[in-house]
């Protein structure tokens, strides 16, 4: 007997940031900041930060839904980091938003 999930599927967040010269012990720091607390939100599956070789720092960010990251980029955390971003990063964060199509496993529906 096959069966359906009604569940939305799981999304994805995932991007490099490039550092202004400068900057990129302090942006890391902040970085760091996010993982703890946002790996705490509701619906968060998984919350990664990597170092480059080139320096740039890649975030992974898989989350239970789409509401689910909304309600996390809502957040009085999410917005003050967003708000000094500028400040530490050369250009636009390079960044892609997906849904999940591999099955995902642990998720409770």
């Amino acid at each position: 007997m096959t069966t359906t999930s009604t569940a939305p599927a799981p999304v994805a967040l995932y991007g490099f940031l490039t550092p202004k010269p400068g900057h990129a012990d302090e942006f890391g720091k902040l970085l760091m900041g996010l993982v703890e607390p946002s790996r705490g939100h509701e619906g968060n599956l998984q919350y990664h930060l990597h170092e480059q070789e080139d320096g740039r720092f890649f975030l992974y960010e898989v989350w239970r839904s789409r509401e689910d990251l909304d309600r996390h980029n809502a957040t009085p955390l999410l917005r003050a980091f967003m708000d000094e971003l500028p400040e530490h990063i050369e250009g636009a964060p390079e960044a892609y938003f997906g849904a999940m199509r591999s099955p995902y496993p642990d998720i409770v529906a």
